[in-house]
């Protein structure tokens, strides 16, 4: 995966995720988790080791299930790492498993770019885009949707979406 021309001209880079990644990766996921785990009362300690375990728990699902898949970081230079974007091309459609940031750079266009970037790459290959969203989170939703993403069904607490490219 390659970064978009406009995202590199203000500093931001992608590259392969490594095991030395991992400590920013479980602090990336538990910002993704804040609102949800604000309720819970417990201990910031017994928070964070929960947050910690479910990610693990999702790191190795991903690695199984989607092991062909770009795990790639997104960084500002200067800056390091400010998300993640994971990319699986395939056939029939290329799959977004995952794309989170930092809260700094949530709702600065970033995120939306990145995808755009990737629906251009898999209808260069007449191919749509496959993505899972988690019902309590209606931005991402949103974002999505104003990205051509439709819904096709739920699987638990996730929806699944898709994107065609339109002919011509």
């Amino acid at each position: 995966m390659q970064i978009p021309d406009a995202l590199a001209a203000r500093g931001f880079s992608l590259r392969a995720l490594h095991d030395g990644d991992l400590p920013w990766l479980r602090d990336l996921y538990a910002t993704t988790r804040t609102e949800e785990m604000a309720p819970v009362p417990w201990p910031a300690a017994t928070k964070r080791a929960f947050l910690d375990q479910q990610f693990d728990l999702q790191h190795r699902h991903y690695l199984a299930h989607y092991g062909d898949a770009d795990f790639m970081a997104l960084e500002r230079d200067g800056h390091g790492p400010v998300g993640r974007c994971y990319l699986l091309r395939a056939a029939p459609d290329h799959v977004l498993v995952d794309i989170s940031l930092f809260p700094a750079q949530r709702g600065t266009g970033l995120g939306g770019a990145m995808i755009r970037h990737s629906q251009r790459e898999a209808a260069a290959l007449g191919r749509g885009m496959r993505l899972h969203v988690l019902q309590a989170n209606p931005g991402a939703r949103r974002l999505y949707e104003r990205l051509g993403f439709v819904v096709e069904g739920e699987a638990g607490t996730y929806q699944a979406m898709h994107w065609s490219p339109v002919p011509g």
